[in-house]
């Protein structure tokens, strides 16, 4: 079965942001642990400060969240809403699998 990627573009450094932007990418950062008990899906971290080109697409959207290359969330993560999406593509991948046998 191919897992869906989740991709969470955050903030390294948190001593570059507002107090509630590192309020926010804590909470998507629990919501995505959360999920990923209950769900199977690959997951990657991507610190923004890491890339001027990153940092200057991204630093007034944080935390942004990917699910198989398409952005889902900026600011703020729906956890039922996440885990509905992250159950979509696991459908889809299945569906597309059966497509092809």
């Amino acid at each position: 079965m191919t897992m869906p990627t989740v991709e969470l573009y955050a903030l390294e450094d948190c001593t570059l942001c507002a107090l509630d932007d590192c309020a926010l990418c804590k909470e998507a950062r629990s919501i995505i642990d959360r999920a990923s008990r209950d769900l199977p899906f690959q997951f990657k971290e991507v610190g923004i400060d890491t890339s001027e080109d990153l940092f200057r697409r991204y630093k007034g959207e944080i935390p942004t969240v990917f699910i198989n290359g398409k952005k889902v969330f900026k600011y703020k993560v729906d956890e039922a809403e996440f885990k509905k999406r992250v159950r979509k593509e696991i459908i889809k991948a299945g569906m597309s699998r059966i497509a092809k046998k």
